[in-house]
């Protein structure tokens, strides 16, 4: 690696650090920033291992654009009991209908499209909610909630958009009617 690419770097990262205390952003402002900031430094990094500007450019947008849609989870924290009884129960519906949805659509030949592994349904809200919608991650191939925590979202997902939780990328099913 050379000097000017691990400047870049530790400069988008002491940015980034600097940014994260400023709590007066609105997750707009968020996202501008983070996936302005992200966006500059992948294109800075791909023009220094050798990419065209054109193909640095393109890498920085996308870069910038995928940081930028991550869902902006309010809070996150621990699930009750009822929350994830109802979480596990919304989630098995929607897995079992997908499944059903996906079969047929394969023997019919419409789609092969593979089923996605996590999936993100919305849960009963309680007095700690903190955002519109209150949302756990439902593994389709354990058939489990994964962990016992609950991300509150300023504002839910698009149904059938893949959003990210933390590590998870995971199907948006809201309530999954």
């Amino acid at each position: 690696m050379n000097t000017r690419t691990i400047k870049t770097t530790a400069c988008t990262l002491t940015a980034g650090i600097f940014l994260t205390s400023c709590a007066e952003l609105t997750p707009e402002a968020n996202a501008l920033v983070f996936g302005g900031l992200s966006g500059l430094g992948a294109g800075v990094i791909a023009r220094d291992l050798g990419a065209s500007g054109r193909e640095s450019a393109v890498i920085g947008v996308a870069t910038g654009a995928v940081v930028a849609a991550t869902v902006y989870i309010v809070a996150k924290r621990k699930a009750s009991e009822r929350q994830r009884l109802v979480a596990e129960q919304r989630a098995r519906e929607s897995a079992a209908r997908m499944e059903a949805k996906r079969k047929r659509d394969v023997a019919a030949g419409k789609s092969k499209k593979s089923k996605s592994r996590y999936i993100a349904v919305d849960t009963v809200k309680d007095d700690k909610s903190t955002g519109a919608k209150s949302v756990m991650i439902f593994d389709t191939q354990s058939q489990e909630i994964v962990g016992n925590n609950i991300y509150d979202v300023k504002e839910a997902p698009a149904k059938g958009s893949v959003a990210k939780f933390d590590t998870y990328s995971a199907e948006y099913v809201g309530t999954g009617v």
